[in-house]
């Protein structure tokens, strides 16, 4: 009884408010379905590490985080999932979609900028990553640079994941007319060899390796991926990877960071502005694809409808399904898939390049 009355004694506002947020990510991913994989381990984690006296803290957790967020590999581990998940053809069938990828990170460099403002120079740093909208990218940027906020930074970039659906259509629509949605892109299917399937990872890896070093892991385990997917001769693997090891690392991913998500560390106004800078940095993204689009069609005779542009943020594969719907809500026989799918991918190496120059010029 006596260890009971000084448990209770030692549970803090903190806690409980901590424990709150846990059974809200919980919900997220059991009734909304919102990345259910990383929600619910995230939320679970949540609330054991804020249990006083919680032998949670100094037994698996940390052991987990030590071992698989400290040094980085649960993200590299997980990239290699998202690379054998990935389809180039349709970004190899129209090269120039990778513009709408790099334009879709100008958020990250317009919040570097205000986070600037607030936090110190490597914390600002990991902070403006989350435009990235790419959790593993978040989670190596934030950690490589000592952040002190690497909690608040990794649940924003997957929190703000998961409401993609939520956050990019309004602005979306802000940004466009009725008849700029209702362009139409018919799609043209051309063959991609297989040949250049398998070159093109291991070119994007040479390439993007040799101008910014510090993405080298990045885009490698990313490209790795894709090529055990598109070699032929490893089937079984490329399936594995795509779901067992995508799965497993993500749950695991999900109760390590929840080390960071004790509630006296947690709940400080610095966290809060982090998570409003996040949002920030979605919409900035958002914006900035939408309107190169939009700047793209004052030149082209053959026009572009502009929501594609969103896409490029790389949370993939919401934010391509995300385009493809809004054009089907416009128009029933508008199919925007492959070309806001292309956008996608492009963006999943764009972010990773752009934490590759963050951490070019901090680390």
């Amino acid at each position: 009884m006596e260890i009971l009355y000084k448990n209770l004694l030692e549970f803090s506002w903190q806690n409980g408010v901590m424990i709150l947020i846990g059974f809200l990510l919980i919900f997220l991913a059991i009734k909304k379905e919102m990345e259910p994989t990383l929600l619910l381990p995230m939320g679970f984690g949540t609330i054991l590490v804020n249990i006083p006296f919680s032998d949670a803290l100094k037994g698996p957790i940390v052991e987990l985080y030590e071992a698989g967020i400290a040094n980085e590999l649960f993200p590299l581990l997980l990239f290699i999932g998202i690379g054998a998940m990935i389809d180039f053809g349709p970004l190899l069938t129209n090269p120039k979609l990778m513009l709408f990828g790099a334009a879709a990170q100008f958020g990250i460099f317009f919040t570097l900028a205000m986070a600037r403002m607030f936090f110190p120079e490597l914390d600002a740093a990991s902070i403006a990553i989350i435009g990235a909208a790419d959790g593993p990218t978040s989670i190596a940027v934030a950690n490589t640079l000592g952040s002190n906020y690497i909690g608040a930074i990794t649940v924003a970039a997957y929190s703000y994941m998961a409401l993609v659906p939520i956050i990019q259509p309004p602005v979306i629509k802000l940004l466009t007319t009725k008849k700029e949605r209702l362009i139409r892109m018919p799609y043209e299917q051309k063959n991609v060899s297989k040949t250049t399937r398998i070159m093109f990872p291991i070119i994007i890896t040479i390439v993007v390796s040799a101008i910014i070093p510090q993405a080298t892991a990045l885009i490698g385990f990313l490209m790795f991926g894709n090529l055990v997917r598109e070699c032929g001769v490893l089937k079984a693997l490329s399936e594995t990877a795509q779901n067992v090891l995508a799965n497993l690392v993500t749950i695991l991913l999900g109760i390590s960071v929840s080390f960071n998500m004790v509630g006296d560390r947690f709940l400080k106004l610095d966290t809060l502005l982090i998570l409003g800078l996040g949002l920030i940095a979605f919409v900035v993204d958002t914006a900035g694809g939408v309107l190169f689009a939009k700047f793209l069609n004052l030149f082209s005779k053959k026009k572009l409808n502009p929501m594609i542009g969103a896409a490029g943020i790389s949370a993939f594969p919401m934010s391509g399904r995300i385009v493809h719907k809004m054009g089907l809500a416009e128009d029933n026989q508008n199919f925007l898939l492959m070309h806001s799918i292309g956008v996608n991918v492009s963006g999943q190496i764009a972010s990773v390049i752009a934490g590759g120059i963050i951490l070019n010029f901090f680390a």
